[in-house]
């Protein structure tokens, strides 16, 4: 009883955490709009929406990593995003990395309307999805979250930025791998490995 009660408060807390990163992400991104009417700014702030959403009416998980090393790396995924300071001369036209935001945020909608409530954040076996992007790569969600955040650094430009984004993207990385070997005893996603072979870039890695 007393490790469900954790578990629940510990899934609670992870939601809060998650809508505090986006109410700051919010708040640093839309004051920019106002300011320099850039739209890679808020196409980024569509694709962390989702996390927030998918967050709240997501399945309870069939077995979670519940590993300090796992919690940490979660953590530092997240944090990096919300962390990102606007301004600064952007190195090529909005219109650009705006482009490159689209296709971005299109492989994160893509992904996550495919995957549903079996969406997460820290690595789990919530069940296994195989179809649409899916059939493709093994993480199309960190894929286009991939895209949304070098335009994001080319849009701001700064140290502080890279280093936030760096970090929290090693981080994101690594996570996938974690729940690839949460999955991994699963005979179905067994199967689904044999047949996708790529983590996030086809032909890539």
């Amino acid at each position: 009883m007393r490790r469900i009660k954790w578990e629940v408060l510990g899934d609670l807390a992870s939601r809060v955490f998650v809508g505090a990163l986006f109410a700051l992400l919010s708040h640093n991104l839309l004051t920019d709009f106002i300011h320099t009417r850039r739209v890679t700014g808020l196409l980024f702030l569509v694709s962390e929406a989702l996390v927030v959403v998918l967050t709240i009416v997501r399945r309870r998980a069939q077995i979670v990593d519940r590993s300090v090393s796992t919690f940490c790396l979660t953590a530092i995924s997240l944090v990096g995003p919300p962390l990102v300071r606007v301004g600064g001369t952007a190195l090529m036209p909005d219109m650009v990395t705006a482009a490159v935001s689209i296709v971005g945020v299109s492989i994160v909608i893509a992904g996550k309307a495919t995957i549903g409530r079996s969406f997460g954040i820290a690595p789990a076996n919530r069940g296994v999805v195989a179809s649409g992007p899916y059939n493709f790569v093994r993480h199309p969600i960190y894929a286009g979250y991939l895209l949304t955040h070098a335009a994001t650094l080319v849009a701001y430009p700064s140290l502080w930025n890279i280093a936030a984004m760096l970090i929290g993207d090693i981080a994101l990385v690594l996570r996938a791998l974690r729940e690839e070997r949460i999955l991994s005893h699963d005979r179905d996603y067994q199967s689904y490995c044999g047949r996708v072979a790529w983590h996030l870039v086809p032909g890539v890695y």
